[in-house]
């Protein structure tokens, strides 16, 4: 075992990883989101619900133009099992699941790069669906490497609820009391989630419109970072 005051240097150090991750994911994230929209015809790479309303709206309007919305549900359920299954061959290996999946969420951002740029601006060109489908994929992989290796972190992809909650807590710690302490706590592990996701849709909607999907450089360059950053921690820290 570690000592005392190891296993709480410890703690504080995977705190900071913690959230210097749910930082870094949420601005890839933000960034992806706005730069799939910008590009290929309005699909949301992680917001998949607005796809369902976009979809919607591209049925009632007569608009034929909505393949990529209706194969970004199904793909985005796939990717999440499939995810699933690769972390869990991971832990009965006994091998950390954490920066693999960060690992496959950038090599499918490089796809989506890759491709995006061959493809021809419809996104619902063959190369243009696909390409979006890979945007999907990265970000499914982002909101199951969170739930499953980041245990407990904010989502990074999907604001509603990280917004209610950090609204929710807000007027906790306004109003005083004994829950002020549990509701600051609250906050502080929220925002870096809102911000990081409201900075990187700035960033990918300057980017989308001065380089279009070139912009996605920019997401790539941070998901390195995480692969590099990722430090899970050893099974003497572990409880």
């Amino acid at each position: 075992m570690l000592p005392a005051g190891g296993a709480e240097g410890a703690q504080n150090a995977h705190a900071v990883t913690v959230t210097t991750l749910v930082l870094i994911l949420s601005v890839i994230a933000g960034s992806t989101d706005v730069i799939g929209f910008l590009g290929l015809n309005g699909l949301f790479t992680a917001h998949i619900t607005g796809n369902l309303v976009m979809l919607a709206a591209h049925l009632i309007a007569g608009d034929v133009d909505i393949l990529a919305s209706m194969l970004s549900v199904p793909v985005y359920i796939v990717i999440m099992f499939l995810t699933r299954l690769i972390a869990l061959r991971l832990a009965r290996n006994n091998k950390p699941t954490l920066r693999p999946l960060l690992a496959l969420q950038m090599l499918l951002l490089v796809g989506f790069l890759a491709l995006g740029n061959a493809a021809p601006p419809a996104a619902n060109a063959l190369q243009g669906v696909t390409a979006g489908m890979l945007g999907v994929a990265a970000m499914a992989v982002q909101t199951a490497l969170v739930q499953i290796s980041l245990t407990g972190a904010p989502s990074t992809a999907v604001m509603t609820t990280n917004i209610a909650h950090f609204t929710l807590a807000l007027a906790d710690w306004v109003s005083g009391g004994e829950r002020t302490r549990v509701a600051r706590t609250r906050m502080i592990e929220l925002l870096p989630a809102i911000l990081g996701f409201t900075i990187g849709s700035a960033v990918g909607a300057a980017g989308e419109v001065l380089w279009g999907l070139y912009a996605l450089v920019a997401p790539i360059g941070l998901a390195l970072l995480t692969v590099a950053v990722a430090h899970p921690p050893s099974r003497r820290q572990a409880p």
